[in-house]
Protein backbone atom coordinates (compact mmCIF):
# COMPACT_ATOMS: atom_id res chain seq x y z
CA UNK A 1 0.00 0.00 0.00
CA UNK A 2 1.42 3.31 -0.93
CA UNK A 3 0.36 5.80 1.97
CA UNK A 4 -1.67 8.87 0.78
CA UNK A 5 -0.17 10.89 3.29
CA UNK A 6 4.20 10.93 3.25
CA UNK A 7 4.77 13.14 5.43
CA UNK A 8 2.99 12.94 9.15
CA UNK A 9 3.73 15.25 11.90
CA UNK A 10 3.27 14.06 15.73
CA UNK A 11 1.89 16.72 18.06
CA UNK A 12 0.57 16.19 21.59
CA UNK A 13 0.38 16.87 25.30
CA UNK A 14 3.58 17.28 27.16
CA UNK A 15 4.65 15.97 30.49
CA UNK A 16 1.77 12.73 30.06
CA UNK A 17 2.89 9.17 30.40
CA UNK A 18 -0.27 8.12 28.24
CA UNK A 19 0.60 10.40 25.33
CA UNK A 20 4.25 10.03 25.33
CA UNK A 21 3.54 5.85 25.16
CA UNK A 22 0.76 6.54 22.37
CA UNK A 23 3.38 8.78 20.48
CA UNK A 24 5.94 6.65 20.23
CA UNK A 25 3.47 3.34 19.30
CA UNK A 26 2.38 6.01 16.34
CA UNK A 27 5.64 6.68 14.87
CA UNK A 28 7.56 3.03 15.36
CA UNK A 29 3.76 2.49 13.12
CA UNK A 30 4.42 5.11 10.82
CA UNK A 31 7.93 3.88 10.41
CA UNK A 32 7.15 0.46 9.40
CA UNK A 33 4.68 1.97 6.92
CA UNK A 34 8.11 4.20 5.44
CA UNK A 35 5.80 7.47 6.21
CA UNK A 36 8.09 10.53 7.41
CA UNK A 37 7.92 11.44 10.77
CA UNK A 38 8.33 14.70 11.72
CA UNK A 39 8.14 16.09 15.71
CA UNK A 40 6.72 19.03 17.36
CA UNK A 41 9.32 20.21 19.32
CA UNK A 42 7.18 20.38 22.87
CA UNK A 43 6.78 16.27 22.46
CA UNK A 44 10.77 16.21 21.58
CA UNK A 45 11.54 14.42 25.28
CA UNK A 46 9.64 12.07 24.58
CA UNK A 47 11.79 10.59 22.22
CA UNK A 48 15.35 10.72 23.89
CA UNK A 49 16.86 8.75 21.27
CA UNK A 50 16.20 11.33 18.75
CA UNK A 51 15.53 9.35 16.18
CA UNK A 52 12.94 11.59 14.30
CA UNK A 53 13.57 15.17 13.03
CA UNK A 54 12.43 17.43 15.73
CA UNK A 55 10.74 20.63 14.44
CA UNK A 56 8.82 24.08 15.16
CA UNK A 57 5.03 23.93 14.71
CA UNK A 58 5.40 26.23 11.48
CA UNK A 59 8.03 23.85 10.07
CA UNK A 60 5.65 21.17 10.90
CA UNK A 61 3.07 22.75 9.53
CA UNK A 62 4.94 23.41 6.01
CA UNK A 63 5.87 20.18 5.76
CA UNK A 64 3.59 18.15 6.53
CA UNK A 65 0.39 16.56 4.59
CA UNK A 66 -1.40 15.37 8.07
CA UNK A 67 -1.16 16.12 11.82
CA UNK A 68 -1.72 13.87 14.38
CA UNK A 69 -2.84 15.05 17.29
CA UNK A 70 -2.39 13.00 20.76
CA UNK A 71 -4.41 14.32 23.60
CA UNK A 72 -7.80 16.13 24.56
CA UNK A 73 -9.68 18.73 22.60
CA UNK A 74 -7.61 21.57 24.25
CA UNK A 75 -4.37 20.44 22.26
CA UNK A 76 -5.88 20.05 19.33
CA UNK A 77 -7.54 23.76 19.49
CA UNK A 78 -4.09 24.84 20.19
CA UNK A 79 -2.70 23.04 17.14
CA UNK A 80 -5.34 24.30 14.94
CA UNK A 81 -4.76 27.91 15.38
CA UNK A 82 -1.06 27.21 13.53
CA UNK A 83 -2.20 24.34 10.88
CA UNK A 84 -5.10 25.61 9.63
CA UNK A 85 -3.23 28.23 7.18
CA UNK A 86 -1.03 25.91 5.77
CA UNK A 87 -4.11 23.55 5.02
CA UNK A 88 -2.61 20.44 7.01
CA UNK A 89 -5.01 17.53 7.45
CA UNK A 90 -5.53 17.37 10.98
CA UNK A 91 -6.40 13.30 12.75
CA UNK A 92 -7.14 13.78 16.50
CA UNK A 93 -6.31 10.97 19.13
CA UNK A 94 -8.41 10.90 22.17
CA UNK A 95 -6.34 10.56 25.92
CA UNK A 96 -8.72 14.05 27.01
CA UNK A 97 -12.35 13.80 28.58
CA UNK A 98 -15.15 14.63 26.41
CA UNK A 99 -13.09 14.63 23.17
CA UNK A 100 -15.49 16.36 20.48
CA UNK A 101 -12.62 16.94 18.14
CA UNK A 102 -10.49 13.95 19.13
CA UNK A 103 -12.23 10.79 18.25
CA UNK A 104 -9.83 8.08 17.73
CA UNK A 105 -9.32 6.37 20.59
CA UNK A 106 -5.78 4.60 21.36
CA UNK A 107 -6.81 0.88 21.16
CA UNK A 108 -8.17 1.86 17.43
CA UNK A 109 -5.02 3.95 16.49
CA UNK A 110 -3.57 1.39 14.14
CA UNK A 111 -6.61 0.38 11.97
CA UNK A 112 -8.03 3.76 11.76
CA UNK A 113 -4.91 4.87 10.85
CA UNK A 114 -4.51 2.25 8.43
CA UNK A 115 -7.95 3.48 6.82
CA UNK A 116 -6.92 6.92 6.93
CA UNK A 117 -3.70 6.28 5.03
CA UNK A 118 -5.26 4.51 2.25
CA UNK A 119 -7.38 7.64 1.85
CA UNK A 120 -10.75 6.22 3.73
CA UNK A 121 -11.83 8.93 5.98
CA UNK A 122 -14.31 11.61 6.47
CA UNK A 123 -13.23 15.14 5.84
CA UNK A 124 -14.50 18.41 7.71
CA UNK A 125 -13.83 21.92 7.23
CA UNK A 126 -14.16 23.61 10.48
CA UNK A 127 -15.00 27.08 10.82
CA UNK A 128 -12.03 29.70 12.60
CA UNK A 129 -12.60 32.79 13.80
CA UNK A 130 -10.19 35.97 13.76
CA UNK A 131 -10.72 38.59 16.22
CA UNK A 132 -8.91 42.14 16.69
CA UNK A 133 -9.14 44.65 19.53
CA UNK A 134 -9.32 48.40 17.97
CA UNK A 135 -8.22 50.63 20.61
CA UNK A 136 -8.38 54.65 19.48
CA UNK A 137 -8.42 53.97 16.03
CA UNK A 138 -5.30 51.24 15.86
CA UNK A 139 -5.41 47.79 15.71
CA UNK A 140 -4.08 46.82 19.18
CA UNK A 141 -3.89 42.39 18.84
CA UNK A 142 -5.22 40.02 16.97
CA UNK A 143 -5.93 36.28 17.39
CA UNK A 144 -7.51 33.33 15.80
CA UNK A 145 -9.92 30.46 18.03
CA UNK A 146 -11.24 27.37 16.23
CA UNK A 147 -14.27 27.13 19.27
CA UNK A 148 -14.58 30.45 20.44
CA UNK A 149 -13.98 34.01 20.94
CA UNK A 150 -15.19 35.80 24.52
CA UNK A 151 -15.36 39.15 25.64
CA UNK A 152 -15.52 38.62 29.53
CA UNK A 153 -15.19 40.21 32.71
CA UNK A 154 -12.22 39.63 34.90
CA UNK A 155 -11.81 38.86 38.30
CA UNK A 156 -14.13 41.10 40.22
CA UNK A 157 -17.92 39.86 40.88
CA UNK A 158 -19.94 43.09 38.97
CA UNK A 159 -21.34 42.85 35.68
CA UNK A 160 -19.78 44.33 32.21
CA UNK A 161 -21.72 46.41 29.84
CA UNK A 162 -21.51 45.05 26.19
CA UNK A 163 -22.81 47.13 22.89
CA UNK A 164 -23.00 44.66 20.33
CA UNK A 165 -23.18 45.31 16.51
CA UNK A 166 -23.89 42.74 13.79
CA UNK A 167 -23.15 44.06 10.05
CA UNK A 168 -22.97 47.71 11.33
CA UNK A 169 -26.47 47.09 12.67
CA UNK A 170 -27.11 47.19 16.34
CA UNK A 171 -27.86 44.47 18.06
CA UNK A 172 -28.48 45.32 21.45
CA UNK A 173 -26.73 46.36 25.08
CA UNK A 174 -25.62 43.64 27.18
CA UNK A 175 -25.65 43.58 30.80
CA UNK A 176 -23.89 40.10 32.03
CA UNK A 177 -20.61 38.43 32.45
CA UNK A 178 -19.68 38.33 28.79
CA UNK A 179 -20.53 37.40 25.89
CA UNK A 180 -19.44 34.09 23.37
CA UNK A 181 -19.09 34.04 19.96
CA UNK A 182 -18.48 30.71 18.69
CA UNK A 183 -18.39 28.51 16.07
CA UNK A 184 -20.67 25.12 15.23
CA UNK A 185 -17.55 23.58 16.71
CA UNK A 186 -17.69 25.67 19.64
CA UNK A 187 -21.38 25.05 20.10
CA UNK A 188 -20.40 22.22 22.30
CA UNK A 189 -18.33 23.67 24.27
CA UNK A 190 -18.31 26.78 27.03
CA UNK A 191 -21.61 28.28 24.26
CA UNK A 192 -23.12 25.36 25.13
CA UNK A 193 -23.12 25.38 29.01
CA UNK A 194 -24.10 28.97 28.77
CA UNK A 195 -27.58 27.57 27.07
CA UNK A 196 -26.48 28.04 23.67
CA UNK A 197 -27.88 25.67 20.67
CA UNK A 198 -25.74 22.86 19.47
CA UNK A 199 -25.14 23.83 15.42
CA UNK A 200 -24.29 21.27 13.32
CA UNK A 201 -20.50 21.40 11.47
CA UNK A 202 -21.77 21.77 8.32
CA UNK A 203 -23.88 25.09 9.27
CA UNK A 204 -22.67 28.24 7.54
CA UNK A 205 -23.29 29.85 11.09
CA UNK A 206 -22.27 31.68 13.93
CA UNK A 207 -24.01 31.90 17.65
CA UNK A 208 -23.74 34.62 20.50
CA UNK A 209 -24.42 33.51 23.12
CA UNK A 210 -25.00 35.98 26.48
CA UNK A 211 -22.91 35.06 29.90
CA UNK A 212 -24.93 35.20 32.74
CA UNK A 213 -27.10 38.16 31.41
CA UNK A 214 -29.30 40.77 33.58
CA UNK A 215 -31.63 40.83 31.85
CA UNK A 216 -33.10 37.25 31.27
CA UNK A 217 -35.24 37.82 28.13
CA UNK A 218 -31.07 38.55 26.36
CA UNK A 219 -31.42 35.01 24.93
CA UNK A 220 -28.92 33.17 22.12
CA UNK A 221 -28.65 34.59 18.79
CA UNK A 222 -27.76 32.78 15.37
CA UNK A 223 -25.90 34.64 12.72
CA UNK A 224 -24.68 33.99 9.03
CA UNK A 225 -20.73 33.20 9.24
CA UNK A 226 -20.10 36.24 7.02
CA UNK A 227 -21.78 38.63 9.70
CA UNK A 228 -18.97 40.74 10.88
CA UNK A 229 -19.60 41.25 14.82
CA UNK A 230 -18.35 44.67 16.75
CA UNK A 231 -18.73 44.29 20.15
CA UNK A 232 -17.88 47.56 22.50
CA UNK A 233 -16.79 47.83 25.73
CA UNK A 234 -18.61 50.18 27.76
CA UNK A 235 -16.83 53.40 29.18
CA UNK A 236 -17.77 52.36 32.74
CA UNK A 237 -16.58 48.52 32.11
CA UNK A 238 -13.41 47.64 34.42
CA UNK A 239 -11.84 44.71 34.36
CA UNK A 240 -12.48 42.68 31.14
CA UNK A 241 -10.64 40.45 28.78
CA UNK A 242 -11.24 38.85 25.36
CA UNK A 243 -10.02 35.00 25.48
CA UNK A 244 -9.54 33.21 22.31
CA UNK A 245 -10.63 29.19 22.50
CA UNK A 246 -9.86 29.56 26.29
CA UNK A 247 -6.06 29.84 25.95
CA UNK A 248 -5.14 33.53 24.34
CA UNK A 249 -5.97 36.11 26.35
CA UNK A 250 -5.67 39.94 26.02
CA UNK A 251 -6.69 42.72 28.48
CA UNK A 252 -9.60 45.25 27.47
CA UNK A 253 -10.10 49.04 28.22
CA UNK A 254 -12.93 50.88 28.54
CA UNK A 255 -14.02 52.34 25.03
CA UNK A 256 -12.32 48.90 23.12
CA UNK A 257 -13.64 47.25 19.94
CA UNK A 258 -13.74 43.90 19.70
CA UNK A 259 -14.25 42.92 16.06
CA UNK A 260 -14.99 39.10 14.85
CA UNK A 261 -15.39 37.68 11.71
CA UNK A 262 -15.25 34.51 10.08
CA UNK A 263 -11.19 33.62 9.49
CA UNK A 264 -10.02 33.12 5.64
CA UNK A 265 -8.94 29.79 6.07
CA UNK A 266 -10.77 26.82 7.15
CA UNK A 267 -9.65 23.65 9.73
CA UNK A 268 -9.31 20.42 7.57
CA UNK A 269 -10.38 17.97 10.14
CA UNK A 270 -10.19 14.04 9.65
CA UNK A 271 -12.96 11.56 10.96
CA UNK A 272 -11.97 7.55 10.79
CA UNK A 273 -14.74 6.01 8.23
CA UNK A 274 -17.95 5.90 9.66
CA UNK A 275 -17.53 9.05 11.44
CA UNK A 276 -21.26 10.27 12.63
CA UNK A 277 -21.80 13.73 14.79
CA UNK A 278 -25.51 12.43 15.91
CA UNK A 279 -23.69 9.55 17.32
CA UNK A 280 -20.92 11.56 18.71
CA UNK A 281 -23.77 13.98 20.72
CA UNK A 282 -24.91 10.78 21.84
CA UNK A 283 -21.99 9.34 23.41
CA UNK A 284 -20.49 12.65 24.61
CA UNK A 285 -23.70 13.80 26.24
CA UNK A 286 -25.35 10.61 27.54
CA UNK A 287 -28.11 11.06 25.70
CA UNK A 288 -29.02 7.54 25.44
CA UNK A 289 -28.41 6.82 29.23
CA UNK A 290 -31.39 5.36 31.11
CA UNK A 291 -32.47 6.39 34.85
Amino acid sequence: MKPHFKRVGLIGKSADKNVSLTLRALAAYLDQLKVKVLLDEGIAGMFPENSYPVVDRATLAGKCNLAIVVGGDGTLLNAARSLAEPGVSVLGVNLGRLGFLVDVSPEDITQQLDNILAKDFIEEQRTLLHSTIIRDGEIRSECIALNDVIVHKKDIARLIELDTWIDDRFLNSNRSDGLIVATPTGSTAYALSGGGPILHPKLDALTLVPICPHTLSNRPIVVHDDSIIKIIVHKGALAAQVSCDGQLSQPLEPGDHVIVRKHVHTLRLLHPPGHDFFSVLREKLRWSEQP
